[in-house]
């Protein structure tokens, strides 16, 4: 009997299709997991930018979390958008009674168009909940700031808070540099107290909708096909790599546009 691994997407939903669970679909199916999803935000958004956010109640996330973990059993989660403290709360709950191989966290905090996706409460019931829950946490440069207190602006600086936040709440780190000056992106990873980094050069391209959804999506799929941590975000990056330039000519809406998941 054929099957495929199982990863659960708790995140907001994107009418555009390119961020959120649908971009976290897209990479799963992509690389041959089979995708459930617990529905935490309807988003009014398009290429854009968001217009309007319309959180889920957090019962209702705990009943879709449930349904599936109790049917589908899924070995990984991946988490993004989370509105409110509550919703906090019921997640970290539900991963304490469920207990998943992985999670995998990209703390959605700020949407590209400086939509507010996350309250002050619930950042500060992340970091007291849902942090130590973490196989891996996979902020950027200013999510980072917010969850340590401390500014990143280069490769040391990126050290220092990943071990930090590696430290203080017992997971792995994976801060993305894409926001770094230069022609070169750097990714640093902070796992059982060593750092790796993930070098390469900037791709110049105006679709670029979703890139930090598909790269936790695709780590936490990588994972549940029993690759390292290390492994799962090198594969996850050459993946996204490739996923960007696929979408380099691609022609769909005016604005920040999706990546290309379905690329050879």
């Amino acid at each position: 009997m054929k099957s495929h691994p199982v990863i659960l997407s708790i995140a907001g939903s994107d009418c555009s299709g390119g961020a959120g669970i649908q971009a976290d679909m897209k990479t799963i199916s992509a690389l041959g997991g089979y995708a459930a999803t617990a529905i935490t935000a309807i988003t009014v958004q398009n290429t854009w930018g968001v217009a309007a956010v319309y959180p889920v109640p957090a019962d209702v996330v705990r009943g879709q979390i449930e349904a599936v973990m109790d049917d589908l059993k899924p070995s990984a989660v991946k988490i993004g958008m989370i509105y409110d403290a509550d919703m906090v709360g019921t997640i970290a709950a539900c991963l304490r009674k469920y207990r998943p191989a992985h999670v995998v966290y990209d703390p959605v905090m700020v949407s590209t168009s400086g939509k507010r996706l996350m309250t002050e409460e619930a950042v500060g019931k992340v970091k007291q909940e849902l942090l130590p829950l973490t196989t891996l946490v996979t902020p950027n440069l200013n999510e980072a700031e917010v969850l340590s207190g401390e500014t990143a602006e280069g490769l040391q600086e990126m050290r220092e808070v990943a071990r930090k936040l590696a430290d203080t709440y017992h997971t792995s780190v994976l801060i993305k540099g894409g926001h770094l000056p230069g022609d070169k992106t750097c990714d640093l990873l902070c796992a059982s107290g060593t750092t790796f980094g993930y070098e390469q050069p900037k791709i110049e391209s105006r679709n670029l909708h979703g890139t930090g959804c598909t790269l936790s999506s695709a780590i936490a799929t990588y994972l549940v096909r029993g690759c390292s941590l290390q492994d799962s975000v090198r594969q996850a990056k050459d993946y996204i790599t490739r996923s960007i330039l696929a979408a380099k000519e691609l022609n769909i809406g005016h604005g920040n546009g999706p990546l290309w998941h379905f690329h050879k």
